[in-house]
């Protein structure tokens, strides 16, 4: 048996009964089982590929869900990583991210706010709750991250959105169309729960964050905020959030307080170059 902790969540029997589905469903003919046999730190799926083919799977899992770097030793300035928001509600000064780090303990990264600001709202001084309502960000929201530096003695990680994840953001708000985020529900049971409901013309397309984890694009003029009631009796264990780009624009339309040094967040995006160019602008 080859054993991987997938770059992948679970908070409940339910969802690892979907995880398996959804990791065996492209093994088709081929003679291996993927099942959860732990969770490990909070919530990453522990997965056993057992078979004659285990090895494909295995290498087909980890090109396809990545697997958790488990410790700091891997990692390095400027390293992509994959994660999830956590203890949204902990801080409004920055947005922590389980990046899968947890050994030799568990270590966050975490985005500061003034870095939020400066690559979503072109550094308007805007309270991250009300970024996070208009972007979608939530609890368990799969994000993807660049680490910019560590704290002393392996404390901390600190990171911006990656460019892809920004440039997601951007294409996203271009459309002007709504975008309902459903977490925790498989492809086949949003599927399903459209079909039933009749929402098959409101949502145009069902573009995957994660394995359980969905962006549902609705058609022009439907507000993703109002599919939520219809979709959530069906289904008790999922989550929702809606990213709106109308919000978004008259968000950036208002009067609001601008980082004075946006350019230099934008080309280097970090507190310790801003440090050293504040003070290089003081000795001149």
């Amino acid at each position: 048996m080859i054993k991987l902790t997938l770059l992948v969540k679970t908070h409940s029997i339910h969802e690892s009964k979907q995880i398996e589905k959804a990791l065996n469903a492209p093994f088709g003919d081929l003679k291996v089982e993927a099942r959860i046999v732990d969770r490990i730190a909070e919530g990453w799926v522990q997965v056993g590929f057992e078979g004659e083919d285990e090895n494909i799977a295995a290498t087909y899992a980890t090109n396809e869900f990545g697997v958790c770097p488990a410790s700091m030793d891997s990692l390095k300035q400027m390293t992509v990583l994959k994660g999830y928001i956590t203890g949204f509600e902990d801080t409004s000064e920055s947005l922590s991210v389980d990046v899968g780090i947890f050994q030799p303990k568990i270590v966050h990264a975490t985005i500061p706010l003034h870095d939020l600001q400066a690559q979503l709202v072109e550094g308007r001084k805007i309270p991250l709750k009300k970024i996070a309502e208009i972007y979608g960000l939530c609890e368990d929201l799969p994000l993807e991250i660049r680490v910019t530096r560590f704290g002393e003695n392996e404390s901390g990680i600190e990171a911006l959105l990656s460019d892809d994840q920004v440039k997601k953001f951007q294409t996203w708000q271009a459309s002007l169309l709504d975008r309902l985020v459903v977490l925790g529900l498989s492809l086949q049971d949003i599927r399903n729960i459209l079909k039933n409901e009749r929402l098959d013309r409101d949502v145009i397309d069902i573009e995957p964050l994660g394995l359980l984890e969905y962006a549902l694009t609705c058609k022009l003029g439907t507000d993703a905020a109002g599919l939520i009631p219809r979709i959530g009796r069906r289904v008790r264990r999922a989550k929702f959030a809606v990213f709106n780009p109308k919000k978004l624009l008259n968000l950036k339309s208002k009067a609001w307080p601008i980082e004075t040094n946006q350019t230099h967040l934008k080309n280097h995006k970090t507190k310790h170059f801003l440090t050293k160019l504040s003070k290089t602008e003081t000795n001149n």
